[in-house]
């Protein structure tokens, strides 16, 4: 535990990449297999469910602090995360109990991440209170402060650190001199909650390659996912910087769930871009990789598919939302894969082949299948005699339901990641929605904005007319966007014009007005405007306006194309 914990405040403590990534091989260069297993699984992404419930963690640190509860919660409110607040606040061995409390942590030997995982912090799930606490108490006694708060972060299931995944690829492909691309398609799967690491799967991860190693015909899991960059040039600088529309396959660029449909050995699979196995919450999709070849794997959109049309995304997450599928939910909800490139054909990877290649393949394919699968339709190509018609096209993007274009360069593969080293794929998105808001409650952030007040509840006018009866309806929420002075100067106005409390949120004298932008927007019963707006934040924080000048409901209803009942 002393190394991860080690590598974790290495990690925490720096910004340098090239510093992180020094730390990281230096730790999987010394490890046992079986901690580096269980490190790769955290930094890579993996997180297991919450080991003890809050409320539990809350009372062991009450008690073994000797703390207050309103002390206690105002200290979490000050610090921002639960894991760092009870490290600050549990005191040193010793005074668990006097000088008979046991040994200092340094002269405890030390217990190996792994051990630790398997033989204490997850057998600690369902235990009762009471049998929770004392385990704790104990555990605690053989960790400093530093060990304390890397514990308390596994525990929570919040060890979270700036490292990419691209980032632990990198490292485990300096550790074992294998090419990165290889090492990033032998990790995909190995977050996945049901395969806990073990020693022969971080074994697996940095062994030489075999000549074997390109057959995957006994596995469904996919390939590591494609991402584009985002394309931010003016229209009249495109043609300098691209070339001739010809150059490049032009798709829409849909809003949906990023999935591969695998199909190999008679098995089939379908995973989010997440790396999460959705197979059993897509029947329709499972279906269409049975009707499939065997050894083909599909890039493509999961969408709401009705009369032949793709439907708003807030079709696709009331489905989400669902915890059983009813025939009666799959008849009105129905999905389909809007499939956009082909990665394995006859049980050969096509990834290092032309896109031009590929897409003609998969025309192919579902020209050939059609029929048998009717959860699979093309994404359609666009095409545009020169960039300025390609952007009226674009323009078009918010009455169709997509955000915007993608262009993936003709001749280019298909790569790992956001890189360019193999291909290159570019979003042309539109312009975001956007409103100007009002600030109307404010919350303290977490991590190294817990002192500040950064989390923020945005309202808009409920009529258009000037009068002393409208009010301020509350509709989005929202903490990104503002540069660290700008949050230093909103947090000031916030603390100076706070008219309530409640708890740790603070109701504020409505002064402040800020632009809003958001990718979608929908009807919602469950909130009081009657609407929801997807992933909204700041654009800019609108000091010219005044706060009887910000935007009204009939602004929202008019970007959804009607009224709000």
């Amino acid at each position: 535990m002393r190394a991860f914990s080690a590598l974790y405040l290495q990690l925490d403590e720096t910004t340098s990449s090239n510093a992180k990534l020094a730390a990281m091989v230096a730790y999987f260069g010394s490890a046992p297999p079986v901690d580096a297993a269980w490190a790769v699984y955290f930094l890579a992404g993996g997180k297991p469910r919450q080991l003890v419930p809050a409320k539990v963690l809350r009372e062991f640190a009450q008690q073994a602090s000797s703390t207050p509860e309103w002390l206690f919660e105002e200290c979490y409110q000050s610090v921002g995360d639960l894991a760092e607040t009870i490290a600050l606040l549990v005191p040193p061995a010793p005074a668990f109990g006097g000088p008979s409390a046991g040994p200092e942590p340094a002269a405890v030997a030390d217990v190996g991440l792994a051990r630790w995982m398997e033989d204490r912090l997850l057998p600690l799930r369902g235990l009762s209170p009471a049998e929770t606490i004392v385990r704790l108490l104990d555990y605690w006694k053989e960790l400093d402060g530093r060990e304390r708060f890397v514990c308390g972060k596994l525990i929570t299931g919040n060890l979270r650190v700036g490292v990419s995944r691209l980032l632990v690829t990198r490292a485990l492909a300096a550790v074992s001199g294998i090419d990165a691309k290889r090492i990033a398609q032998r990790l995909v799967g190995y977050t996945d909650i049901g395969n806990f690491p073990q020693a022969a799967h971080f074994l697996r991860l940095v062994a030489a390659e075999s000549g074997a190693e390109g057959d995957s015909s006994s596995s469904v899991h996919p390939y590591p996912f494609f991402l584009a960059q985002p394309l931010q040039l003016p229209i009249d600088s495109l043609g300098a910087q691209l070339g001739p529309p010809g150059h490049w396959q032009v798709e829409w660029k849909w809003d949906g769930i990023r999935a591969q449909v695998v199909r190999r050995a008679g098995q089939v699979a379908v995973w989010s871009r997440g790396e999460e196995l959705v197979t059993e919450r897509f029947p329709e999709l499972a279906a269409l990789a049975r009707a499939l070849p065997d050894g083909t794997v599909l890039d493509g959109e999961i969408v709401v598919w009705l009369d032949g049309a793709v439907q708003p995304f807030a079709r696709l997450q009331q489905r989400l939302g669902r915890k059983s599928l009813s025939a009666r939910l799959l008849a009105e909800i129905p999905v389909c894969l809007l499939a956009y490139d082909l990665l394995e054909w006859q049980g050969e990877d096509w990834r290092g082949r032309p896109q031009v290649e590929r897409r003609a393949q998969l025309d192919r394919l579902v020209d050939e299948i059609g029929a048998a699968a009717p959860a699979l339709q093309l994404s359609p190509l666009l095409h545009g005699a020169d960039w300025a018609e390609l952007e009226r096209q674009r323009q078009e993007s918010r009455s169709r339901g997509v955000e915007g274009m993608m262009l993936k360069a003709r001749t280019s593969g298909y790569g790992v990641g956001r890189t360019s080293s193999t291909g290159v794929w570019w979003k042309w998105k539109v312009d975001p929605f956007s409103v100007d808001a009002v600030l109307v409650y404010a919350q303290r952030g977490h991590g190294r904005r817990a002192g500040l007040y950064t989390d923020y509840t945005f309202a808009v006018w409920d009529a258009a007319q000037q009068s002393a009866a409208r009010q301020l309806v509350p509709f989005a929420k929202a903490y990104s966007g503002l540069t660290d002075a700008e949050i230093a100067q909103v947090d000031a106005i916030i603390r100076r014009t706070t008219i309530e409390k409640f708890g740790p949120v603070r109701a504020v004298q409505p002064s402040l007005v800020f632009e809003l932008g958001f990718e979608g927007i929908a009807r919602s019963s469950r909130h009081k405007s009657g609407i929801a707006v997807r992933f909204p934040r700041m654009l800019r924080w609108r000091q010219d306006k005044p706060v009887a000048e910000a935007d009204t409901l009939e602004t929202l209803s008019a970007l959804l194309g009607g009224e709000i009942a």
